[in-house]
């Protein structure tokens, strides 16, 4: 069952330094160039950095697009021995380092590395005409890293050294995401625990809300999963782990695809579900399907809410409510081919869940693109 779904049933949790939020979130992708293309015509982000030969890096190539408050950073290798080669051929194109503002990056290298993470790059600072940037990365799970952005408002780039601002890009149309509600990762059987020990001892993390095999099933397949979260909650780790099931579920079928754990989907929040989904089935966006006899009792089950109850309908977005209110999401289909990353649009109007009400509808839907793939 659900565990510690209300503020008052959490875990204690202080932060044992100051997170501003996500910084951004780098992509590893076999062309940085298309990727980038397809996240401005599809998504609505804005290029506005860029960073490459022709700015004096000599490794990789990368992109840097926004749209509110979320970055993502798409990197391409251009030798054959960068790490990102690696990465890729292990993993396919996914996200590599979800990247965290913090106030001193030394101080929270030192302290999580003092507190059992494995260092990636030690602090160093970064440098060109528009001042300096400090960052510093520690290993969590799977291949994924955080890298700690130390930026300081004297810096006047227009994303981290060696990044070019790009022309105003004329492609992209915003569709209304704003933030980055949170970050999905998916580990193998018995892992969970042992990650989110990880957040919890090394960041100071606490348990926000778990739910078990009970929670999250269907006929077929389980799973279980546990949302972890800063002090202010603007950081929150769902992480996930299969559990037993009479078929392969989406989380042994993530990991078999991707090699090993990782970043199976970010959440990005919209303070109009209903338009930004209406522009991304325009912009060509596959989600998945929610079948209609869903809707037959969801007025009955979430009650009054603002948005028409027919227009979720044929846009199928869920709805869920928890005791400070009710959230309204929508899944797209797998980015990749590899059937490993998505993203998921989500708006609350006060719930702090994630959607348990649709667990069963939603997983019935990832069962069905499972079976069409042959992997249920």
């Amino acid at each position: 069952m659900a565990r510690a779904e209300n503020a008052s049933e959490q875990e204690e949790g202080r932060d044992l330094f100051t997170i501003k939020g996500t910084h951004h979130i780098e992509f590893f992708v076999g062309n940085a160039k298309q990727a980038a293309y397809f996240y401005r015509r599809a998504f609505g982000f804005e290029l506005f950095a860029y960073a490459g030969p022709e700015t004096g890096v000599r490794e990789t190539v990368s992109y840097a697009l926004r749209q509110g408050k979320i970055v993502l950073l798409l990197t391409t290798p251009l030798l054959p021995d960068h790490p990102s080669t690696d990465f890729l051929k292990q993993h396919g194109d996914g996200v590599r380092d979800i990247a965290l503002h913090v106030t001193d990056a030394a101080e929270a290298y030192s302290i999580t590395t003092g507190r059992g993470a494995r260092g990636v790059a030690e602090p160093h600072t970064v440098e060109d005409e528009n001042g300096s940037v400090t960052l510093a990365s520690i290993a969590t799970y799977g291949d994924t890293v955080h890298t700690f952005v130390q930026r300081e408002d004297s810096y006047t780039g227009p994303f981290l050294p060696h990044f070019k601002a790009t022309p105003q890009d004329t492609l992209a149309q915003a569709v209304g995401l704003q933030f980055v509600d949170h970050v999905v990762g998916n580990v193998g059987w018995e892992q969970m625990n042992e990650t989110v020990e990880f957040y919890k001892k090394v960041f100071g993390f606490s348990r926000f809300v778990s739910f078990d095999d009970k929670d999250i099933s269907t006929d077929y397949t389980a799973l279980r999963s546990t949302v972890v979260a800063n002090e202010n909650r603007w950081i929150k780790f769902p992480i996930n782990e299969p559990a037993e099931g009479l078929r392969k579920s989406q989380i042994e079928e993530y990991v078999q695809f991707n090699n090993g754990p990782g970043v199976q989907h970010i959440a990005m929040h919209t303070s109009d579900i209903v338009h930004t989904v209406s522009q991304l089935h325009a912009n060509g966006v596959d989600f998945l399907v929610t079948p209609d006899t869903y809707y037959d009792e969801l007025r009955d089950r979430v009650g009054d809410i603002d948005e028409s109850f027919e227009r979720l309908r044929q846009l199928k977005i869920l709805v869920d409510r928890d005791d400070k209110g009710y959230m309204l999401q929508i899944f797209t289909k797998p980015l990749e081919d590899r059937p490993t990353l998505f993203i998921e649009i989500i708006q609350r109007h006060g719930a702090e869940s994630f959607g348990k009400g649709n667990f069963k509808a939603l997983f019935e839907s990832i069962e069905r693109e499972q079976e069409t793939r042959g992997n249920l």
